[in-house]
């Protein structure tokens, strides 16, 4: 993270490991609660399961406790991702099943990924812009999929997008929750949007055919 790293004056990394990651799951019960701005960093001690002056040996401000939160949330979505993509295995099957298991991870972090996104805009602006590249990087793995896996061929832009379209769709499931669990389950919900995307590829040839004319 260089400039971004969250310093701590304890020198054991494994430490302090542990300690963030009490941190960040007891930041997470209470942002989900109260919001960023009405918790209080002794809460958060609290809610870790250590005392405030500890906190402090690992942390500088509550801001920091923030980009921890967000920083977390980008690597499991990471590393989940990454272990079900393939490389040897190129083809459509393999997308849908990289989609699935996107949707899916969506469903299980629900609270967290809500979390993120209501409260970065609380980071200070250096720090917002590493998050925000975390963002591009996780579209952009999505995005190396469809050029690998997709018979058909679109241009960087289409990639690009539908990649976008993709990230969007997974997090919408938490996003309107409220409603949506109403109407679907979450396989139901997960076969309809891969659905409409292989569809959409599946029309993408007769459509730029018509905008074309």
């Amino acid at each position: 993270m260089e400039e971004n790293e969250v310093v701590s004056s304890i020198k054991d990394r494994e430490l302090v490991e542990k300690r963030r990651n009490q941190m960040i799951r007891g930041a997470i019960t209470l942002f989900k609660e109260k919001g960023f701005h009405r918790t209080t960093t002794r809460e958060i001690a609290k809610e870790s399961g250590f005392s405030i002056g500890t906190l402090y040996e690992y942390i500088r401000t509550k801001e920091d406790v923030l980009f921890l939160v967000c920083d977390s949330i980008y690597e499991q979505v990471r590393d989940r991702l990454e272990a079900k993509i393939n490389p040897q295995q190129k083809s459509m099957d393999s997308f849908i099943d990289v989609i699935r298991n996107y949707f899916m991870l969506m469903d299980e972090m629900q609270d967290e990924v809500l979390i993120m996104y209501q409260e970065v805009k609380s980071l200070k602006k250096e720090t917002k812009e590493y998050v925000l590249e975390k963002e591009r990087d996780m579209v952009g793995m999505l995005e190396r999929v469809i050029v690998a896996c997709l018979p058909v061929q679109l241009s960087k832009r289409d990639s690009e997008l539908l990649a976008n379209n993709i990230i969007i769709q997974g997090q919408m499931w938490g996003f309107r929750r409220w409603m949506l669990q109403k109407q679907f389950t979450l396989d139901e919900y997960i076969d309809r949007q891969i659905y409409f995307i292989v569809h959409g590829l599946n029309m993408s040839g007769s459509w730029e055919e018509r905008m074309a004319d």
